[in-house]
């Protein structure tokens, strides 16, 4: 058993809360932080929390990343075998609202770690990215070869920036860094501001959901457990210098997507939630929204081949887990009214 603990930002976050619990199954400790921002407040973070501090390899600081102070006394009181690094203020649409936040989250606390993080040579920088960095483009599935220098959203601009820092410190510093290209990942603790936990309540409780760009959406819609596996895979490797998306670079740096690699039509998700729920979506249809895209899908070769990462849970599954998840947490009720039951 490795007794160097991994410190896993944004533990309280869905991500971060489940990559911890996977952590600790497999033996590691874990210093788990998280600056418990009020972003979405349905006690969730509590909750997440709560059931982490029952393993007695789990320990908890509540630290800002974007205070340099706290980040330097974090580094200096603990040596860390891998840093994987979750932290982030979320949020496409969120972005158009609090520009700064983003910044300060994303873009300050990322290089806040960095540094950090290369003064205790820490073995592995694994570091959360996301496939808005591919913005519209058009071009499907997408590559770690496409290229990503027209971001459509604030949130968009700040992983793409948190990529090429990352490649600088790997190139000066031969600091080994690997960054995760997030494709809509979902599952029981989600966070309630993605759409399928949004549309999962309003079924259930016979409010409208808003459905964006007429419905003409395509998602490559990843379970939560399929996301782990990847994470922990790939901390497991970290890279070794002279990756090919860097070029000549001697650079220990290394850019995946993670995604399930099939790509669901956003009215089918609702047809499966209308399905398990037993009950008819009432549906408003909206024009695109700003910073959003029509479509995402991953290329998983590159992670595949360099990990063996291979996702296993279909979109019917991972719904039915969600929604089961929903109802016992929430202790609701799903049962249909004559109105609007299916058939």
């Amino acid at each position: 058993m490795n007794s160097t603990p991994v410190l896993v930002t944004g533990a309280a976050g869905f991500i971060g809360f489940h990559v911890s619990q996977r952590l600790m199954e497999k033996g590691r400790r874990v210093l788990g932080i998280d600056n418990l921002n009020p972003f979405y407040n349905e006690g969730l973070k509590a909750a997440r929390l709560e059931i982490l501090g029952q393993n007695p390899n789990f320990e908890f600081l509540k630290i800002d990343i974007a205070d340099l102070r706290s980040v330097q006394r974090l580094f200096a009181q603990h040596q860390f075998g891998e840093v994987i690094h979750l932290a982030a203020q979320a949020g496409v649409r969120y972005s158009l609202e609090n520009p700064h936040l983003y910044v300060q989250s994303n873009v300050v606390g990322f290089v806040n770690l960095l540094e950090e993080a290369r003064k205790k040579e820490t073995p592995h920088f694994v570091f959360a990215s996301s496939s808005s960095v591919y913005g519209a483009n058009k071009k499907t599935p997408f590559s770690e070869k496409d290229n990503v220098d027209h971001p459509v959203s604030l949130y968009a601009a700040t992983k793409k920036s948190d990529e090429l820092m990352a490649h600088v410190y790997a190139h000066l510093y031969a600091m080994p860094l690997t960054g995760l290209r997030f494709f809509t990942v979902y599952g029981p603790w989600g966070r309630p501001d993605m759409a399928l936990f949004k549309f999962c309540k309003s079924i259930i409780e016979g409010t409208p959901i808003e459905v964006f760009n007429h419905g003409k959406m395509l998602r490559d819609f990843t379970y939560i457990d399929d996301i782990v596996e990847g994470v922990i895979r790939t901390m497991k490797r970290p890279p070794a210098g002279n990756h090919g998306q860097t070029g000549d670079s001697p650079a220990r740096y290394q850019i995946f997507n993670i995604g399930n690699n099939q790509p669901v039509e956003l009215m089918r998700l609702i047809e499966l939630l209308e399905q398990k729920i037993g009950r008819k979506a009432v549906i408003k249809m909206l024009p695109m929204q700003p910073g959003d895209v029509p479509a995402t899908y991953a290329d998983i070769d590159e992670l595949s081949a360099a990990t063996g990462y291979r996702p296993y849970t279909p979109i019917e599954q991972g719904v039915e887990h969600f929604v089961d998840w929903y109802i016992s947490h929430y202790r609701v009720a799903a049962t249909a009214s004559r109105a609007q039951a299916l058939p």
